[in-house]
C-alpha cells in the first residue's frame, strides 16, 4: 500500500480540500485524518457508519485517595506545577495542570497518590463496504499528540482493506503530528497558497519532509491571488528540484461546496478541474517507473485509467 501525505506549512491553505477531492477522484478505499487537534475530513466523508471508538492513554496523572490522605500538604507545598488544591476537608488534582511529573507520589509519606494512565483522545476508525477511515480527535489540554497519530495510521493500515493507495490528510505546520505523520509514508504534497506567510511556511515544510527522504511535490492553490509570488514559489521549487504538480486557482464556486459539505470535485467547477490534472501528476510520481516494472495491480490500472482528462 502506498501512503500518500498531504501537508501544508500553515492552516488555512486548503490542504483537507484537496485531501477530501483526491478521495473521491480516486476512489481511494483507506484514508486518515491525521489532524488530531482539529479533525475535519469527516465533514465531507460523511456516508459512513457509526465509527469503532476506542480510548487513546496519553501520560498518567496523579489521583488522590482521600480515604489515605492526612492532609499533610506536603504534595501541595512541592508540586511545581501547582496542580494540587488542598482545603480544610480534602486534596485534591487540578486534571488539565498536572504534568504527570510524579514527585507527589514520591513524596507522600501516606501512599495516598498514584499515577494513573488519563485518557489524552478519541481514535475512531469508520469501516465500511471494503473502505476505512480512521480519524482521532486529541482532548483539551493533552499532550502526545504523535503518539495519537502514530495510531491513527496503523488503524487504517491494519484495517483489512486491500487497496494499492491510501491518503492521509496531515497536520499543518512542523510539529509532533507532522513528524509522526512522515514517517512511512512514500511521497508527500505539500499545499501551499501565494502569500509571504505562505511560501516560507512552504520552505519551513520542505526541509522537514526533506530529513524523510520521502519523494516531495507541491500544489499552489489559489494561484491567481498573487501571481508575483507564484513564480517566487514556481523559482524556489525550479531551484530545489521539486515538481509543482498543480495550480489550482480562487473559485467561488469551490468555497460554496465546501460550505455544504462536499468536495470541489462533486460539482463541475474550475478548482475542480485543476484539482483532477493535480492528482493525474501526483499519481506519475508516486507509481513511478520502478514501481512498474513490478507490475501493475488491477486497481492501479483502474485508478490511472479513472484519471484521464
Amino acid at each position: 500500500m502506498k501512503q500518500l501525505l498531504i501537508l501544508s506549512g500553515k492552516g488555512g491553505t486548503g490542504k483537507t480540500t484537496i485531501a477530501s477531492a483526491f478521495i473521491k477522484l480516486a476512489e481511494i478505499r483507506a484514508y486518515a485524518d491525521c489532524d488530531v487537534d482539529a479533525p475535519n475530513l469527516h465533514l465531507v466523508t460523511k456516508d459512513f457508519q457509526e465509527p469503532i471508538y476506542r480510548d487513546f492513554y496519553g501520560m498518567c496523572k496523579a489521583e488522590i485517595n482521600n480515604d489515605l490522605c492526612k492532609k499533610c500538604g506536603v504534595c501541595f507545598q512541592h508540586c511545581r506545577f501547582h496542580a494540587i488544591i488542598k482545603d480544610h476537608d480534602s486534596c485534591k488534582v487540578e486534571y488539565y495542570s498536572c504534568e504527570g511529573c510524579g514527585v507527589c507520589e514520591i513524596l507522600c509519606p501516606n501512599d495516598a497518590i498514584s499515577l494513573k494512565p488519563a485518557v489524552a483522545g478519541d481514535l475512531m476508525l469508520h469501516i465500511d463496504d471494503g473502505r476505512a477511515f480512521s480519524t482521532a480527535q486529541l482532548r483539551m489540554g493533552s499532550g502526545n499528540s504523535g503518539l495519537l497519530v502514530t495510531e491513527v495510521k496503523k488503524q487504517m493500515k491494519t484495517a483489512g482493506v486491500k487497496t494499492d493507495l491510501a491518503i492521509i490528510d496531515g497536520s499543518p505546520g512542523i510539529g509532533c503530528p507532522v513528524i509522526a505523520s512522515l514517517r512511512g509514508v512514500d511521497m508527500v504534497l505539500i499545499v501551499t497558497e501565494p502569500s509571504l506567510s505562505g511560501i516560507s511556511d512552504m520552505k519551513r515544510i520542505i526541509k522537514t519532509a526533506e530529513i524523510f527522504q520521502v519523494k516531495i511535490a507541491v500544489c499552489i492553490n489559489k494561484y491567481d491571488s498573487n501571481i508575483n509570488i507564484t513564480e517566487k514559489i514556481n523559482g524556489f521549487c525550479r531551484i530545489a528540484g521539486l515538481p509543482v504538480v498543480g495550480k489550482i486557482p480562487f473559485d467561488v464556486e469551490a468555497v460554496k461546496a465546501v460550505n455544504r459539505g462536499e468536495t470541489i470535485v462533486d460539482i463541475d467547477c474550475e478548482a475542480g478541474r485543476a484539482v483532477k490534472k493535480t492528482l493525474q501528476n501526483v499519481l506519475r510520481i508516486l507509481f513511478d517507473q520502478d514501481d512498474k516494472k513490478q507490475g501493475d495491480s488491477k486497481n492501479r490500472k483502474n485508478i490511472a485509467e479513472g484519471m484521464e482528462v
